[in-house]
């Protein structure tokens, strides 16, 4: 797809069904870091920070990751729960930009992500005190090595957020840089579908 059609009837009108078709095309075309996705978050004065997390899954409810509940995400995301997600596929020439709510996932989600991950990141979740000073990083890997064949348990401080989408944009890249692009916005009447400028 270079660009979308001249009549956005032709595209789903669910931001989610457009979102699914895009995220298996870029499993098949990077199957290593396809749900690689920029977080963006901001304090309460209004400063930003972003990092790139995984994403874990998707629903109809919103979008999934997870983190230390302590680190810099997790306390920015506790004063101001808002954040907003970009997936950049080069290879398709593509990006998705969504914004919205913040929460965290009920705990049970939280727990079976964990359980999900390989037995060495679970020991890492639970050995790292996530953005906080660390005085030697021998210190940090004794603690992990010391939790080596433990049965890894999440830890409390340790789990899922879910963005709720309000806002979605689809962006295509063009060469001659007339990228096209078009946005969801949610209004109490359902998802209002755009075009924008480049």
């Amino acid at each position: 797809m270079d660009s979308f059609p001249s009549d956005l009837k032709a595209i789903p009108q669910d931001p989610y069904a457009l979102f699914s078709q895009w995220y298996e095309a870029a499993e098949r075309e990077d199957p290593d870091c396809f749900n690689a996705v920029s977080l963006a978050t901001a304090d309460q004065q209004g400063r930003p920070s972003n990092r790139m997390v995984l994403l874990k899954r998707y629903t109809q409810q919103g979008f999934v990751f997870a983190t230390n509940y302590e680190s810099r995400k997790g306390r920015e995301l506790g004063a101001n729960p808002f954040g907003a997600l970009l997936f950049w596929w080069s290879g398709l020439g593509r990006q998705v930009r969504i914004e919205g709510r913040v929460e965290k996932t009920d705990r049970s989600v939280s727990e079976s992500i964990f359980d999900e991950r390989p037995r060495a990141s679970r020991w890492a979740a639970m050995a790292s005190h996530q953005s906080k000073p660390l005085q030697s990083r021998d210190s940090l890997l004794k603690r992990f090595e010391s939790l080596s064949g433990t049965e890894p348990q999440c830890p409390p401080h340790w789990g899922g957020f879910l963005l709720r989408p309000e806002a979605f944009e689809f962006w295509i890249h063009v060469p001659s840089r007339l990228h096209d692009r078009v946005q969801f916005l949610w209004r109490d009447d359902g998802w209002q579908l755009s075009r924008l400028s480049p």
